[in-house]
C-alpha cells in the first residue's frame, strides 16, 4: 500500500532535482557569457581601476602619551597616534628637539604611531618641543603633515613665547634651508662659542624659522650651520649669522583679515579673525662663511726640468724665497729663477734661469713660508724640500719621428686681437715663456682709415698677476678697424725662443649694436660707498660700476636680460667683503633689484619712474625669482585627475599593439 506514494515522492523528487540542474546550468550560462563580454570590453578598453577619490588629507593627530601640554612629565618615551598609517622622513635631519640633544634621540614610525626616545638626562622646570617640520607623511599617498610640534614640560609650566623670522645668503640672498637658528640666555659674546643653545630651530625652504616655547627673558639669537652637531660655534669652516640687537619676546592679542574664496577668482566673505601674535616676527639674518683658511704648503711639482710650482691651500701676500742647497748658482744673487703669480695666489712657478740648475734629477732647497700655527696665528715657517723631476707619462711616449731634435722651436704665443671686439676690451698678448723684458716699440698697431693703415699710439704694460702677459690699449671707438703686428724673431724668451711673425686684424662694434642703461637709486646711505653689480642668468656679475650722482651708469651693454644688485662696500675696496664674529663686524649688506632689466640694441635705457629705492621691497622677496638657485616647494602636492585615471591608453587597443 506504500509503494505508490513512494513511487510518486521519487519521481517528484527526481523531478525537482532536474528542474534546478536546469536552473543552475542556465545560470552557468549567462555568467560566462558576462565574463566573455567583461573580457572583450576590457581588450577594447585598456584601463587601470582607479580605486575611488585620491587621498588629499594629511594624517590628523588622535592621541598622545604624556597628553600635548603635559607638565611635570618624567618620562623619556614619547608616543604620538595619528589616524592612519605613518611614516618619517630622515627623522635625523627633520625631526628637532629643543633643548638640543647632546646624545641622538631614537625617532621611530611604529604603524600609526611615532614614538621618540629621549636619551639626554631631562632638565627640571624645562619646556620640551619636538618639532617635526615636514617629516610625517601618510603611509600611501605621502600627504605631508606640515609643521606639527609637540610640547610637555618636566615643570609646573609650558613655556609659549615664540620668534620668527628669515635668514638669507649674506652674498646672493638666497634662502637657506636646513639652517640651526638658536637662542642663548648668556649675552656674553662667548656663549656662542663655549655654550649650546638653549632653544633651536631650523630653517624652511625658504629660509624662514620659528623658536617655540620660550621663556620670558632677553637672549641672543645667532644662525648655525652645524658641522658637528654640538650647538656651537667651534669650527672654523661652519656658516653662521649673529643679530645685533638683544631680542625680548612677547605677544599681544590682535586680529587679522581671514578671505574665504568660492573658487580662485571670487570672493565668499572677509572675517576679521582674533588672533594671538608673537614678537619679533620679522628677524632679519644673513649666514656667512668667515675668510679662515689654514695656511700650509701642498705636494711640490715639477713637470718640467726648467721649472716648479709651489702650491698652497690659501692665498698668499708675498712669494716666497727659496734657497737651493748644495749647490751655488751661477747668478752671484738670488736670480736663478724668476717667480710667476698662478692660480689666484694659491700657487707661484719658479721659471730657473740657470742650466746647471734645471738639468739636476732633484732640486733640494729651504723655504721660508708662513703657515698657520696651532692657535691660527700665521708664523714664518722653514722647510726642506726635494722637488723631483716628474714627467707625465703621456710626455715619455713618443715617436721616433718626435724625439729628433727640432731646430726651429717657436716661441709660443696668445693674442685677443682678432674678430669683433668690444669697444671697452683691452687686447692682451700672452707668451709661453718668461720673457727678459719686452719694448713697446717692437709692436705696431695700425688703424685702417679708408683704405690706408695708419700708425697709431697705444698704451702698453706688463699684466702685474702674470709676468707672461701683456695688455695693449687705447680709446677704441666704434666700428673702427685696427692691426696688429709684430715682426719675426724680434721677440725672445729667457730660454732664447724666438716669435713667429704676428699679424692680425680686429674690428671695434658698431654703436647700434649697444644698449646703455642707467640705474636711480634711492635709499641710500651718502656715508658709505656703494657699487651696483649687473648680473647675467646664472646669478654671476658680468659688470660693475659705482654709483655716482644718484644712480649707476653702464655704457656699451650686450642686448640681453640682467639683473642687479647692489652692495655697501664699507672699506671701499670695490668687492663684497664676508663678516666676523670675533670682531663683531657684520657681512657687507647686499639688495637685488626685484625685477629683470631687458636691455636692446640702440637704447637707451633709465630706471627712473620710479627709481630702485633699495628699502622699499623686504629682503625676503628682493631677489627674482628667475635667477633664485634655491627656489621654495610648491606649498601642495599638485592634486591628482583620478576621474581620468585608467583611460591613458587609447580605446581599442591593447599592448603590444594587437587591435580587439
Amino acid at each position: 500500500m506504500f509503494v505508490l506514494p513512494h513511487r510518486f515522492s521519487l519521481i517528484k523528487t527526481l523531478a525537482s532535482v532536474n528542474f534546478l540542474y536546469f536552473c543552475f546550468m542556465k545560470k552557468i550560462q549567462v555568467f560566462i557569457r558576462l565574463l566573455l563580454l567583461a573580457l572583450t570590453y576590457s581588450c577594447a578598453n585598456i584601463g587601470t581601476p582607479n580605486g575611488g577619490p585620491y587621498d588629499e588629507t594629511p594624517p590628523k593627530f588622535v592621541s598622545s602619551k604624556p597628553a600635548p601640554g603635559q607638565i611635570n612629565y618624567k618620562g623619556k618615551t614619547v608616543e604620538i597616534l595619528f589616524d592612519e598609517l605613518i611614516q618619517v622622513d630622515k627623522p635625523s635631519e627633520n625631526v628637532i628637539i629643543t633643548p638640543p640633544q647632546m646624545q641622538l634621540p631614537v625617532i621611530r614610525p611604529a604603524g600609526r604611531k611615532v614614538v621618540v626616545e629621549l636619551k639626554d638626562t631631562l632638565h627640571e622646570q624645562t619646556t620640551y618641543t619636538i618639532d617635526f617640520t615636514s617629516s610625517i607623511t601618510d603611509n600611501n599617498e605621502k600627504n605631508v603633515l606640515e609643521n606639527f610640534t609637540f610640547a610637555f614640560s618636566t615643570g609646573d609650566v609650558i613655556d609659549s613665547l615664540e620668534v620668527s623670522g628669515y635668514l638669507l645668503n649674506a652674498e646672493n640672498l638666497e634662502p637657506m634651508p636646513g639652517i640651526t637658528i638658536g637662542l642663548h640666555l648668556n649675552p656674553d659674546d662667548t656663549a656662542f662659542v663655549k655654550e649650546p643653545f638653549v632653544r633651536t630651530s631650523r630653517t624652511n625652504d625658504r629660509g624662514r624659522f620659528v623658536i617655540r616655547n620660550i621663556a620670558h627673558g632677553t637672549y641672543r639669537i645667532f644662525a648655525l650651520n652645524d658641522l658637528n652637531r654640538d650647538y656651537k660655534f667651534d669650527q672654523p669652516g661652519e656658516d653662521i649669522a649673529f643679530h645685533d640687537s638683544l631680542i625680548v619676546p612677547s605677544f599681544e592679542f590682535t586680529t587679522r583679515q581671514d578671505t574665504l574664496w568660492k573658487d580662485t577668482l571670487t570672493i565668499d566673505t572677509i572675517r576679521t579673525v582674533p588672533y594671538t601674535r608673537f614678537t619679533p616676527d620679522d628677524i632679519e639674518l644673513r649666514l656667512f662663511l668667515e675668510k679662515f683658511e689654514r695656511q700650509y704648503i701642498l705636494r711640490p711639482e715639477r713637470t718640467q726640468e726648467n721649472r716648479f710650482t709651489l702650491r698652497f691651500n690659501a692665498p698668499l701676500d708675498t712669494i716666497p724665497l727659496p734657497l737651493l742647497l748644495g749647490f751655488t748658482p751661477a747668478a752671484a744673487d738670488s736670480n736663478w729663477y724668476i717667480p710667476q703669480w698662478i692660480e689666484e695666489k694659491r700657487a707661484i712657478t719658479y721659471w730657473l734661469t740657470d742650466s746647471l740648475i734645471w738639468k739636476q734629477d732633484t732640486l733640494r732647497m729651504a723655504l721660508t713660508y708662513p703657515a698657520s700655527d696651532s692657535l691660527n696665528i700665521l708664523r714664518p715657517q722653514t722647510d726642506t724640500l726635494s722637488v723631483a723631476l716628474r714627467i707625465p707619462p703621456s710626455e715619455t711616449k713618443k715617436s721616433k719621428k718626435d724625439e729628433e731634435p727640432d731646430p726651429l722651436v717657436f716661441l709660443e704665443m696668445q693674442s685677443n686681437a682678432s674678430g669683433v671686439r668690444e669697444v671697452f676690451d683691452t687686447v692682451s698678448i700672452t707668451f709661453a715663456e718668461p720673457l727678459p723684458g719686452l719694448s713697446k716699440d717692437l709692436i705696431y698697431l695700425d688703424q685702417k682709415i679708408d683704405t690706408i693703415w695708419t700708425p697709431v699710439d697705444f698704451d702698453f704694460y706688463p699684466d702685474t698677476a702674470n709676468i707672461l702677459r701683456y695688455f695693449i690699449n687705447r680709446k677704441w671707438n666704434y666700428d673702427e678697424e685696427y692691426r696688429l703686428e709684430i715682426d719675426s724673431a724680434t721677440i725672445y724668451s729667457i730660454y732664447g725662443k724666438w716669435n713667429k711673425l704676428v699679424s692680425q686684424t680686429f674690428k671695434i662694434k658698431e654703436e647700434d649694436q649697444y644698449g646703455h642703461l642707467f640705474i636711480n637709486i634711492v635709499g641710500l646711505q651718502d656715508t658709505i660707498p656703494t657699487f651696483v653689480e649687473l648680473l647675467n642668468a646664472a646669478d654671476q656679475p658680468v659688470r660693475k660700476a659705482v654709483v655716482a650722482n644718484g644712480g649707476a651708469l653702464f655704457m656699451d651693454l650686450s642686448p640681453g636680460k640682467y639683473y642687479a644688485r647692489l652692495i655697501a662696500d664699507e672699506n671701499n675696496n670695490y668687492a663684497w667683503d664676508t663678516g666676523n664674529y670675533a670682531g663683531k663686524r657684520q657681512p657687507e649688506k647686499v639688495w637685488y633689484y626685484p625685477e629683470e632689466i631687458e636691455v636692446m640694441k640702440n637704447w637707451q635705457i633709465e630706471i627712473q619712474d620710479p627709481p630702485w629705492d633699495i628699502q622699499a621691497t623686504p629682503f625676503t622677496r628682493q631677489k627674482p625669482l628667475e635667477i633664485t638657485k634655491n627656489k621654495p616647494k610648491a606649498a601642495a602636492k599638485p592634486k591628482r585627475d583620478y576621474r581620468d585615471e585608467g583611460r591613458r591608453q587609447s580605446s581599442g587597443s591593447a599592448p603590444g599593439g594587437i587591435r580587439f
